[in-house]
């Protein structure tokens, strides 16, 4: 079984809410946040498999097909790729909010699914989000969460400013877990 880091997506890995976009429903709306290839691609070369589980209600609500939505996942692998960085899967939850789902963050279907379909071991994985649904989700799967947000607060096990920051912290706590 190995260990992962399991990434909520807008917020985290792009921008959302910010003055060039609101909601990403279309390709061209996909802006990376600053650092967010090198973190994917040290979390790569550190060995930890790499998953993205976004909520993408949207998608339920009509804002967007779910064939846009792939285009979008598609423009991010193509993003990551030139700076040598990769994910190894992408979950989203498509259903309305309140639909009553397993996958919807704050429930932990993506995460329990990903780990089946992978081999994770959630005990030594790590759920990486900007809201308390992601950090819920995390520790409803077994996961150490944290918050990648300014001044939030939640019960993440651990708070950083950005993905980059959190990386450096989780590779450190990775290799600290495989030398026990």
């Amino acid at each position: 079984m190995k260990p992962a880091v399991f990434l909520d997506r807008d917020g985290v890995i792009n921008e959302v809410l910010t003055k060039r976009v609101k909601f990403v429903n279309h390709p061209s709306q996909l802006y990376l946040l600053p650092g967010v290839e090198q973190a994917i691609l040290a979390f790569n070369q550190a060995g930890l498999k790499v998953f993205v589980v976004t909520n993408q209600g949207g998608v339920g609500l009509g804002f967007m097909k779910e064939a846009t939505l792939h285009q979008v996942h598609e423009r991010l692998i193509e993003k990551l790729a030139k700076a040598d960085a990769a994910i190894d899967d992408i979950a989203y939850c498509p259903h309305k909010p309140h639909e009553g789902c397993q996958c919807r963050k704050p429930e932990p279907g993506m995460l329990l699914n990903l780990a089946d379909k992978h081999g994770i071991d959630l005990s030594k994985s790590y759920m990486v989000g900007d809201r308390d649904v992601d950090i819920i989700a995390g520790k409803r799967a077994g996961c150490t969460s944290i918050l990648v947000a300014e001044g939030e607060h939640t019960d993440a096990d651990a708070t950083f400013p950005n993905l980059l920051d959190a990386a450096k912290w989780i590779i450190k706590d990775f290799d600290f877990k495989k030398e026990k």
